[in-house]
């Protein structure tokens, strides 16, 4: 009896998490099934940065928590050597998305999703680029939209960000002049290549995803635009590789660098907690 809930359980997720929509560099609107607890890794790292010359890497641990099918949050931290010369612990970070909107018909659906990254880091103050995964302590605040179609999803996010770093309140005049707000804008589309029918649940799942991620400075007039295509593997229907790669075609702010590579390993486990009867 176990062993036929657990298949459909496993069915019930495929049905539920497209694999299309699984965006390596962004979130979707969709949100993971609701009792549901994932282990996350990602490595991204940096053959040659701007300051050391030298491979630099952040490792990236996450525990994501599905609520709900409306609620969801993620809670991690970095450990990194891109701002300092040997490898030691960066930042904490929380995460959490609501989908407020869904229009569901068969193979194909439209959601819309408010999220809310928050993020505190004790790395150095380098560079003009605002991320809040490790290298700037901050909040941000944004909208998903999400339309798939068969295999092919296309999602879009707008957010705002606010650097909270003691430097912006003081009476400091810094050479460069130091960016604490942005826009940024992101378009991503995943096609599931593989497999062309599901049969069962075992089957790997292999989907290319392309993203194009953009942000504007607000304090200072400088932006960059970046092209990240990525592939994705989905094994057993619990347990994700990705493999991406994320380069700028068009930029004037000062980065860490202009290209970088991101894996990340994600282990899913279904009605973790969820009460047992």
């Amino acid at each position: 009896m176990r062993k036929f809930i657990l298949i459909g359980s496993l069915l019930f997720f495929v049905s539920l998490v497209n694999g299309q929509e699984l965006y390596v560099f962004t979130e979707p609107a969709s949100n993971m099934p609701a009792h549901t607890i994932s282990i996350k890794l990602t490595d991204h790292f940096v053959t040659s940065d701007k300051i050391y010359d030298r491979f630099s890497q952040r490792i990236i641990p996450q525990v994501l928590f599905g609520i709900s099918k409306k609620l969801m949050f993620h809670i991690g931290g970095t450990m990194g050597n891109m701002h300092t010369p040997d490898f030691r612990f960066e930042s904490v970070n929380f995460y959490a998305k609501y989908r407020f909107f869904s229009n569901d018909a068969v193979h194909k659906h439209f959601r819309m999703a408010v999220f809310a990254d928050a993020s505190a880091t004790n790395a150095p103050f380098h560079y003009d680029e605002i991320t809040l995964m490790g290298d700037k302590s901050g909040i941000e605040a944004g909208l998903i939209a999400t339309q798939l179609w068969n295999k092919f999803a296309l999602s879009g996010t707008v957010s705002h960000t606010e650097v909270l770093d003691k430097s912006r309140n003081n009476k400091v005049i810094y050479v460069p002049a130091r960016a604490y707000q942005s826009m940024n804008y992101s378009l991503s589309g995943g096609y599931l290549l593989f497999p062309k029918e599901y049969t069962d649940y075992k089957q790997t799942n292999v989907n290319l995803y392309a993203e194009l991620l953009t942000e504007q400075l607000l304090d200072i007039n400088k932006y960059y635009i970046d092209l990240a295509p990525a592939v994705q593997f989905i094994f057993n229907s619990n347990a994700k590789l990705n493999i991406g790669y994320r380069f700028q075609v068009s930029g004037t702010m000062q980065r860490m660098s202009t290209s970088s590579w991101q894996l990340s390993f994600e282990r899913t486990f279904l009605n973790a907690m969820k009460k047992r009867t």
